[in-house]
């Protein structure tokens, strides 16, 4: 059975952030994931985590800048911002350490073409030498919900893993985006795998709950276990109604 792990920036959002912690381990859940930590004191969000001993999985690099919504949610391969970057993973790295998160998903950003994917690679590989005992993921995003993301296609994310080469860095593999990018996900789970450690889910196509949809989830899940997967699988969706009303995914 898979280790399930709860979104706290999408899910249990009925509650304040540090009750969250509390509400994922009283529903069933592992551990949590935190997108963007960064509104919360460390210490304050530790200490809630620890209450309701909960192990954190994963925040993302950078730190949004909460001032403008609109602002990106990623540099990570935009030619110029390397500085900008830089800056922001030493400030996530610091949070990370802080509240003993397992892994960083790096975002790429918007960009395209050549230039990016090497300043991708190379921020990759500064990253992932500047924290060599921390765990780095890249994410391939669906261009539905994000429009001009750079790493939008699996292959891409595979070449760029192989390039870098680093022994901390790994794919994060969400069932929802490979989906809304029309592949096969079943079939890309089973080229991928060897790269995968960390999983997201969200229904198919309107990513409420991981139920029904268009996707065989209790499918999925089973080739997960066959596949002896062994890092979180993490709800990553908005609730149709309240969080503990759609939680039969992870109950049955």
């Amino acid at each position: 059975m898979p280790k399930f792990c709860a979104n706290l920036s999408m899910l249990f959002t009925e509650y304040p952030v540090l009750e969250r912690p509390l509400a994922a381990a009283m529903a069933g859940f592992d551990a949590v994931e935190i997108l963007f930590p960064y509104d919360e004191n460390a210490a304050e969000l530790g200490t809630a985590l620890a209450r309701a001993k909960m192990p954190l999985a994963l925040i993302n690099c950078p730190p949004p800048n909460y001032a403008n919504p609109d602002g990106p949610r990623g540099f990570a391969a935009v030619p110029g911002e390397e500085a900008r970057f830089q800056q922001a993973f030493r400030r996530t790295a610091r949070y990370a350490g802080a509240l003993g998160a397992e892994h960083i998903h790096i975002m790429a950003g918007v960009a395209k073409g050549d230039v990016a994917k090497a300043v991708f690679i190379d921020n990759l590989k500064w990253a992932a030498g500047f924290a060599p005992k921390q765990s780095l993921t890249i994410e391939p995003i669906n261009s539905h919900d994000m429009p001009g993301y750079f790493l939008n296609d699996f292959d891409l994310a595979v070449e760029v893993l192989d390039t870098v080469g680093a022994s901390n860095l790994g794919l994060q593999f969400d069932a929802y985006h490979a989906a809304r990018m029309g592949l096969d996900v079943m079939a890309t789970w089973e080229a991928v795998k060897p790269h995968v450690i960390h999983v997201q889910v969200g229904g198919v196509p309107d990513r409420h709950e991981p139920v029904g949809g268009d996707f065989d989830y209790p499918a999925f899940f089973a080739a997960i276990d066959r596949a002896k997967y062994t890092g979180w699988v993490s709800g990553e969706y908005r609730p149709k109604g309240s969080t503990e009303d759609g939680l039969s995914w992870i109950k049955s």
